[in-house]
């Protein structure tokens, strides 16, 4: 893979991760972060495993055909900590990441029921 599409990967990457760093997670995009952990293999895992364990989530499609798909899971205080798949063209799970939620994802300021 070259530089540059190893730049635009991550670019995507960062900007699917932060549309989601303060925000509750959509319908069907919250998973446990144990099952996660005890279902998702990198190298072993496929697209069609994670769909029948998981269901659909947000996905960014890659010109390569790769794709990262992004999954949320309940943390402690209220957060959120985001599990970040990066699959490849064979639709196996290729390498996956965790962000545990950060102090300020626990409490928005706008929600009126802080």
């Amino acid at each position: 893979m070259t530089p540059r599409r190893l730049v635009c990967i991550g670019a995507l990457a960062a900007a699917l991760l932060s549309g989601c760093a303060t925000r509750a997670p959509e319908p069907g995009t919250s998973v446990a972060e144990a099952r996660f952990d005890a279902l998702v293999v990198p190298g072993r895992t496929t697209r069609a495993e994670l769909l029948a364990a998981f269901g659909p989530t947000k996905t960014v499609v890659f010109d390569s055909g790769m794709e990262a798909w992004l999954y949320t899971a309940p943390a402690a205080g209220g957060g959120h900590t985001e599990l970040v798949l990066l699959l490849g063209r064979d639709g196996v799970v290729r390498k996956m990441r965790k962000r545990p939620p950060e102090p300020s994802d626990a409490t928005d300021p706008t929600d009126p029921k802080h």
